[in-house]
C-alpha cells in the first residue's frame, strides 16, 4: 500500500515541480495581499505603525498557501476523472477508498511544501524570526493543510468536470478564507459572521499558526481559541471529510465501472 501511495504522491509532485508558473503563483499570490492589502489597511488600523498588522497577516498568508495549495491538487482528480486516468486507479487492485486517501496525502505534502517556501520568503524578509514553536508550525502546516485537503476532495468527488469543480470552489475558496481569521479576529466580527467563522474548520487553522508564530500581545490579540482546540478540530474535520468523500468515491466509482463493463469497451 505505502508503495502505490508513495506513486500518487510522486506524480503530484512533479507535476507541481513542473509547473513552475504554479509555484510562482504560490509564493505570489501572499505576497500581493501581505504587501499591498497588509500596507494599506495596517495604515488605517495601526497608522503610526502599519507594519504591527503585516505581522497579524502572517498566518493568515501561510494559511491561504496550504487553502489554494491543497484545494489545486484536489482538482486533480476532477481532472483525472474527466481524461480518463481515474479510471486506471479504480481498477487497479487496491480498495477504492485508497484513492481518496492517496490524493488527500499528495494534496498536504504539495500545500505544505508550498507554505514551507512562503514562510522561507517571510524569514529571509524579516517579519519571522527565531521565536516561533517549531512543534506548534508543524502542527498547524500538517492539520491546516489536512482539513484543506479533505475539503477540496469533498468537492472534488461531488463534482464531474473541471468547469464544475472551478465553479463551486470559487463559491467555497473565498468565504472560508475571509471569514477565518485571516484579516481580522473572529471576535470582532458580527455575531452572525462570527457564529460562520466558528464552524468554518479554516479558523482552527488559521488560529493554530497564530499560536505558532505570534508572540507576546500580538498573540493574545489575535487568537480565538487553544492550540488543542484547533488540533482537534483540524484533525475531526479532516477525518470526517475523508470518509464522507470515500464513501461517496466508492459509491461512484463502483457505478462507474460496472456500467464501463457492460457497456464493452
Amino acid at each position: 500500500m505505502m508503495l502505490p501511495l508513495w506513486a500518487v504522491i510522486r506524480r503530484d509532485l512533479v507535476r507541481l515541480l513542473r509547473q513552475r508558473g504554479r509555484l510562482a503563483a504560490a509564493l505570489a499570490r501572499p505576497m500581493i495581499w501581505f504587501f499591498v492589502i497588509g500596507s494599506g489597511v495596517g495604515v488605517l488600523v495601526e497608522p503610526a505603525a502599519p507594519e504591527a498588522y503585516q505581522a497579524y497577516l502572517v498566518p493568515g498568508m501561510v494559511g491561504m498557501t496550504l487553502l489554494f495549495g491543497a484545494t489545486l491538487v484536489a482538482l486533480s482528480v476532477a481532472y483525472d476523472k474527466e481524461f480518463g486516468v481515474m479510471r486506471m486507479l479504480v481498477t487497479a487492485p487496491l480498495p477504492q477508498y485508497w484513492i481518496v486517501v492517496a490524493k488527500t496525502s499528495s494534496a498536504v505534502v504539495s500545500a505544505t511544501l508550498q507554505a514551507s517556501l512562503v514562510l522561507l520568503v517571510l524569514g529571509v524578509l524579516g517579519f519571522i524570526d527565531g521565536s516561533f514553536s517549531p512543534l506548534l508550525l508543524l502542527a498547524g502546516l500538517l492539520g491546516t493543510a489536512l482539513a484543506c485537503a479533505g475539503l477540496g476532495m469533498l468537492v472534488a468527488v461531488w463534482t464531474g468536470t473541471l468547469e464544475n469543480f472551478a465553479l463551486v470552489m470559487n463559491f467555497v475558496i473565498f468565504p472560508t478564507f475571509f471569514l477565518s481569521g485571516a484579516l481580522y479576529p473572529v471576535a470582532n466580527l458580527p455575531p452572525v459572521l462570527r457564529l460562520v467563522a466558528t464552524i468554518n474548520p479554516f479558523t482552527y487553522g488559521v488560529d493554530l499558526l497564530k499560536h505558532a508564530l505570534l508572540r507576546g500581545d500580538a498573540l493574545i490579540a489575535a487568537s480565538d481559541f487553544s492550540p488543542l482546540i484547533d488540533l482537534g478540530v483540524l484533525v475531526g474535520f479532516a477525518a470526517i471529510a475523508t470518509l464522507v468523500a470515500s464513501l461517496r468515491f466508492s459509491h461512484e466509482a463502483r457505478a462507474g465501472l460496472s456500467g464501463f463493463l457492460r457497456s464493452g469497451r
